[in-house]
């Protein structure tokens, strides 16, 4: 794994000779994808530094040792500090998910339980937007259809960084929220104080950065307008405002409604399909290659049940990394740091293993 790092470090210096270049920086969708590998490849550079001059230290250290014994005693720290450097070169190296940086689009959608499972996706949305500000990050409701009691069967949210640094970006942390999540408690609609348990599902895609990287042939579309609805189905518009896309070759349909204008909806409806055709692009590529990493932790199985919100007992738990709390209000507040970190880190140390095989 450490042979590559010429290749990273030659790569590195071509990505800071074309970000010096303004002509770059008018194409800000170029520029942000440009500038997200930069930074990616410079914690590397900078770890590789400072493996290198520590063990230029230790070389200079060894060579006076043999004038000044004195100095031995200095060689011990300076080995365990390479170890060290070398572990955290190591990491760095495992093969990032070239979407790390990217924004996303999140579709929380109502699933069995009825009026339950929709207050739930309310819940989830709310969580989420908490969430989000808590790292800074901006939300934009790009659709949503409301249920009779006030909740969601269905809602897409755009989630937005605004820094280029892989570590921030919103996917690196979101694309574990991918999948069923399973809440237990008793429902506003119970009379009996029962405890029910109701699922919402939650789909993520990376968002694309420039319509241009997504080939979308507008032959391929079949575009229908309507009028927009409220919960139980009544018309809350007087013209035909909505809209519904329908991709011909993958079978893709999106629908928007939110906005009054028939364009501002289109134009919300193809960052969605643009989205779903790049996650569509890349399972694919995954599931064709035949070494593709299957992650433990994130597959591309959305049914699978992930989480479940136990409001008895106070009690989240993760079921992919065995994660488990006491502090679910604290959760529905927004703490999800605790939960995703615990994620990432599994998924690294699968990572780790299968280099290591």
């Amino acid at each position: 794994m450490l042979d590559s790092i010429d290749q990273l470090v030659a790569e590195h210096g071509q990505l800071q000779q074309q970000l010096a270049d303004p002509a770059v920086h008018q194409n800000p969708g170029l520029a942000k994808k440009l500038n997200r590998r930069y930074l990616e490849l410079d914690r590397i550079v900078g770890a590789h530094q400072n493996l290198q001059s520590l063990m230029d230290d230790l070389e200079a250290t060894k060579e006076l040792a043999s004038e000044d014994a004195s100095l031995a005693d200095e060689i011990p720290a300076l080995e365990a500090n390479i170890e060290e450097a070398q572990a955290t070169l190591r990491a760095l190296l495992i093969p990032r998910d070239p979407d790390d940086g990217r924004d996303v689009i999140m579709e929380i959608k109502g699933g069995e339980g009825g009026e339950e499972s929709a207050l739930f996706a309310a819940d989830l949305l709310r969580m989420y937007i908490h969430y989000a500000e808590s790292r800074g990050w901006k939300t934009e409701i790009l659709d949503s259809t409301e249920s009779d009691l006030g909740g969601y069967k269905n809602v897409q949210v755009a989630i937005k960084s605004s820094s280029a640094d892989p570590d921030q970006g919103v996917w690196a942390r979101m694309k574990y929220e991918g999948g069923v999540h399973r809440v237990q408690r008793v429902p506003a609609t119970e009379s009996q104080g029962r405890i029910h348990t109701s699922t919402t599902g939650v789909l993520v895609f990376p968002e694309v950065d420039e319509p241009e990287e997504i080939d979308i042939n507008q032959n391929d579309l079949k575009i229908d307008v309507y009028r927009s609805s409220g919960p139980g189905g009544q018309s809350v518009n007087t013209t035909d405002s909505a809209v519904r896309i329908t991709h011909l070759p993958s079978g893709i349909v999106v629908s928007m409604q939110n906005e009054k204008s028939q364009l501002q909806n289109r134009e919300a409806a193809m960052r969605v399909l643009r989205a779903r055709l790049l996650a569509k692009q890349q399972e694919e590529l995954q599931a064709q290659a035949q070494d593709a990493r299957k992650s433990q932790i994130r597959g591309m199985d959305r049914s699978e049940r992930i989480r479940t919100y136990n409001f008895p007992e106070n009690r989240i738990a993760d079921h992919r990394t065995g994660f488990k709390a006491y502090n679910l209000d604290q959760v529905m507040n927004g703490a999800l740091d605790p939960i995703i970190d615990s994620c990432v880190q599994a998924d690294e140390e699968a990572q780790l293993q299968e280099l290591g095989e």
